[in-house]
């Protein structure tokens, strides 16, 4: 797929990023016989998040025909809950097949990006050159910039550290005393495979997760080929899953009614974690729903093994060889991986967009996003931002939602 210089210079949409959200809305606007549109993307292939995941067990905690365009079904899923190759090939694909070969753009990274008032577009720098558009799509998504925290004495440590995002394919957890700062929805994934290799898993918690078991199951090779022949079972399956999820939307909405979801995570924990103690420190002071419910059978079995270690206590300090609590107890590591999250509400390009009247788009929203139909903003002509302010979701796929504010554009 092209990665050269751009042409042509002046293109009716611009769309950046090339996961879910920049794709799809390049499909549904060939689909729409609309073709004067680029995709810039900063790394070398398709795929945002699910190409930049690619820590051990990673996988989606939405069921895999939901999480898929409504346009472009995968009947070859083989498992309810998608592992990240088989998203990064569905995306893969999503792109060759829908013909986007020659609106891809990579290695170009968007640098800035003014609103030209008297000429009625954008002005974008790139690292491949200049170019201008009528419409600015912002499909860079909200998990595309890891957040690694700044801990006095990290650079001075000697072994490997890194952000689950950035994992090195040839890291090797066999024997290490390894050190895990953070317990979000990429650690409790990643967790249950490092801990049967490495000699020793510190796992550093701020805030302990609600944990509910995952329904998960291999779709078989019959269920497969049912798909494939009889494309309305797939989307039988589909809206079926979809009213299941948008079910719990009256959870959300009445909260005294999450304690029925509390006591099935509480049994989940009870079975899963024998010791009081571990149990304790396990067990959430708020209410179901407040933060993301993460899915796993295996986290919780896991930081129950006798070589891992859950610490509760603040991180004071990294030394060149361990890592040091607030209550002085010293810990000797090898390597230390950060499952701190992303900069959802504070995207880096934000700070580079520039309005109709000089602002960046950082400056606009002034630490508190906000955008019409979490889509559009004030000030911002033609700009689009796909999963923008109060479009994620707590209960169902983010590609619904992508799916609507593509229509909406």
């Amino acid at each position: 797929m092209p990665h050269g210089d751009l042409t042509p210079r002046h293109v009716r949409v611009a769309i950046v990023g090339s996961g879910f959200g920049g794709l799809g809305t390049a499909l549904r606007l060939r689909h729409a016989g609309i073709d004067d549109f680029v995709i810039l993307e900063r790394a070398d292939a398709v795929g945002g998040t699910w190409r930049d995941n690619r820590y051990p067990g990673c996988a989606c905690d939405v069921q895999s025909h939901l999480y898929a365009f409504s346009f472009a079904p995968n009947p070859d899923w083989s498992e309810s809950y998608a592992p990240q190759p088989e998203i990064e090939r569905y995306l893969a694909r999503c792109a060759a097949e829908g013909g986007l070969a020659a609106h891809l753009r990579f290695r170009h990274e968007v640098r800035a990006a003014t609103w030209d008032d008297a000429a009625l577009r954008w002005r974008l720098e790139t690292a491949g050159g200049a170019i201008t558009a009528d419409v600015l799509v912002m499909a860079t998504g909200p998990l595309s910039d890891p957040v690694i925290p700044e801990i006095p004495g990290l650079a001075r440590f000697r072994g490997p550290a890194f952000h689950s995002a950035r994992w090195p394919a040839d890291f090797d957890a066999r024997g290490r005393r390894i050190a895990v700062v953070g317990t979000g929805a990429s650690a409790i994934q990643f967790i249950p495979a490092l801990q049967p290799h490495a000699a020793r898993l510190h796992v550093f918690q701020r805030t302990a997760p609600w944990v509910l078991p995952r329904p998960e199951h291999r779709i078989g090779a019959g269920r497969r080929a049912l798909y494939r022949g009889v494309p309305l079972a797939q989307r039988a399956v589909r809206q079926t899953i979809y009213l299941a999820r948008e079910a719990m939307v009256v959870l959300f909405r009445h909260p005294g009614a999450m304690r029925l979801a509390e006591r099935a995570a509480r049994r989940h924990l009870r079975q899963a974690v024998r010791d009081p103690a571990l149990r304790a420190k396990l067990t959430p002071d708020f209410r179901l729903g407040c933060k993301r419910v993460l899915l796993s059978n295996t986290y919780l079995p896991a930081v129950a093994q006798p070589n891992v270690e859950v610490v509760t206590d603040a991180i004071a300090e990294v030394r060149e060889d361990a890592i040091v609590t607030r209550d002085g107890a010293v810990r000797p590591v090898d390597a230390i991986v950060f499952g701190t999250g992303f900069r959802p509400t504070d995207p880096p390009l934000a700070h580079a967009l520039r309005g109709r009247d000089g602002r960046t788009l950082a400056e606009a929203w002034g630490g508190s996003p906000r955008a019409h139909l979490g889509t559009t903003v004030a000030g911002f002509p033609n700009l689009f931002v796909l999963l923008g302010p109060n479009t994620g979701l707590g209960h169902s796929s983010v590609v619904y939602m992508i799916e609507a504010q593509i229509a909406h554009l």
